[in-house]
């Protein structure tokens, strides 16, 4: 398979229905960089962070994101590890939590299919970084609610309506959008922010709470939401 023909696919939405959509997609990437960079560049600081470089002829020596080698499976790892993954989140109720072997492939495998897809888009060219960062955080926040709904949990994306009071009377409703909604039957259990970085993040978690411990106090006394 060619460079193109993975950043095309990434490129797809359609291509990620499901979680197994996105370990073929990663198990494709993961043997098309075996063998077809120009470089892997390693940090000179932090020696596990390493620069994966396209070739001239398929990515105009295009250089990727960050890649931690200490949670990045290699192509063989990964092929024995994403099918314990699918296992675990199945019986991830039941599981022994302080099991390392489980955490380590719980982590490495997730980490591994986003960066996988991260990374494919960095081969995109310059004047369409804005498109690749979308598209990246787009799927990964689909991603995440794959894996959490895999582990019997319904959870959504979507709008909640917020009421704006002024003197005691609701003037109008903000409809707020959130990545990850966790709801039991009406109530809204779970709300959540799913970002690629911090920097989209670390805000939106004290608002989330300024705006939901004040709805609870005046609308829904009898609500939870937890960030």
């Amino acid at each position: 398979m060619k460079l193109q023909q993975i950043i095309d696919k990434a490129k797809d939405k359609n291509h990620f229905d499901d979680l197994t959509a996105y370990i073929k997609f990663c198990d494709e990437f993961l043997n098309y960089i075996s063998d077809n960079l120009q470089a892997t560049i390693i940090s000179q600081n932090e020696n596990h962070y390493q620069f994966f470089q396209y070739t001239k002829k398929e990515g105009n020596f295009q250089i990727t994101r960050p890649i931690n080698s200490n949670l990045m499976y290699k192509a063989e790892e990964f092929s024995d590890a994403s099918k314990e993954f699918l296992k675990i989140l199945k019986s991830v109720r039941t599981i022994n939590k302080k099991d390392k072997t489980v955490r380590n492939i719980l982590n490495n495998v997730t980490y591994t299919i986003q960066q996988s897809v991260g990374a494919a888009l960095d081969g995109l060219p310059s004047g369409q970084s804005n498109t690749a960062r979308k598209l990246n955080g787009d799927l990964f926040e689909h991603f995440i609610r794959l894996i959490i709904r895999e582990m019997g949990i319904d959870c959504r994306s979507g709008v909640i309506k917020v009421p704006v009071v002024v003197d005691g009377n609701t003037e109008f409703y903000m409809s707020y959008q959130h990545d990850l909604i966790i709801e039991k039957g009406e109530e809204v259990k779970v709300i959540g922010s799913v970002k690629t970085s911090s920097k989209d993040r670390i805000d939106k978690v004290f608002i989330d709470k300024f705006l939901y411990t004040a709805y609870r106090k005046i609308h829904a006394p009898h609500c939870h939401f937890s960030q």
